[in-house]
């Protein structure tokens, strides 16, 4: 092969993310250094000399395993980059013991991954919204407060019901990013949280629409400008309308994908990505 396929490593992420940046896939620098320091990422690099000319993570969660942002420069396309990044990261997840593994694609992307035996599970809908400032969205949810280190067991246990995976130190490692919150009325449970990324992207899991939708209009409310992104599964009907008649619109569908074991999973409690190489 004219390209060589190695970890990246917290030196390669300024070359890295100017790559993928050249393409059109936004600014990616902060994910990287994510990727090349958290233990549960594996971030790979396709080099061809001193040339980046691909990029791919892969991230563990228990026993699922995400393969995501395997990008390609534009001149180097059809050259079988995507699908060895996207092989050797799956063989490598599957070596450290994941039993299922998980991916968003394209339309170009889905016919290299089901060549890698991939079936088409559910979607992810991209969703956005306008944002507002201070009570232009309406007044303060009682309920609604900042994520702190004491929500975190409870948050971990509605995340694995409903994602099926074990996300725990990748969430834990989020508890102080800016901008996490919590629905809980009172002393009662925990409803539902969101917790920020160190880039755009949140985990936000909720098990009823009417919480979700709660952490949703907060974010609005709390938003200082500018659009807000979120994603839904598509097969979650009743949360899409829900979020549709609060001004959500939809800007972009991909697929999920799978691989090995199916998981207990539950997609009507999942209101926002990380980002799609971490779920």
């Amino acid at each position: 092969m004219p390209f060589e396929i190695r970890p990246m490593t917290p030196d390669d992420v300024p070359a890295a993310a100017a790559a993928v940046l050249r393409g059109d896939w936004g600014e990616r620098s902060a994910w990287f250094d994510f990727a090349t320091t958290h233990p549960s990422c594996d971030a790979l690099l396709a080099t061809d000399g001193p040339e980046v000319v691909g990029t791919g993570v892969g991230t563990r969660h228990g026993t699922v395993g995400w393969i995501g942002t395997i990008y390609v420069v534009p001149e180097r396309r059809g050259e079988g980059i995507g699908y060895e990044l996207s092989r050797t990261i799956a063989d490598r997840l599957e070596a450290s013991g994941c039993r299922t593994l998980v991916l968003t694609a394209t339309p170009e992307g889905r016919r290299v991954y089901e060549r890698l035996s991939f079936a088409v599970t559910d979607s992810y809908v991209i969703l956005e919204h306008a944002g507002s400032v201070g009570d232009a969205a309406g007044s303060a949810d009682p309920g609604i407060r900042p994520f702190t280190p004491d929500d975190l067991d409870e948050a971990l246990v509605l995340d694995r019901t409903a994602t099926g995976e074990d996300r725990s130190t990748v969430l834990a490692s989020m508890v102080r990013v800016p901008g996490g919150m919590v629905v809980r009325d009172g002393a009662g449970p925990l409803r539902g949280f969101l917790l920020r990324a160190p880039w755009p992207g949140g985990a936000t899991i909720a098990p009823a629409i009417a919480d979700a939708q709660r952490l949703a209009r907060a974010r609005i409310r709390t938003h200082a400008g500018g659009r807000l992104i979120t994603g839904l599964l598509g097969s979650n009907a009743a949360g899409l309308e829900t979020f549709e008649a609060d001004g959500w619109t939809e800007i972009h569908r991909v697929v999920r994908m799978e691989r090995g074991e199916r998981l207990d999973w539950r997609p009507d409690w999942i209101w926002g990505q990380l980002n799609f190489a971490l779920g």
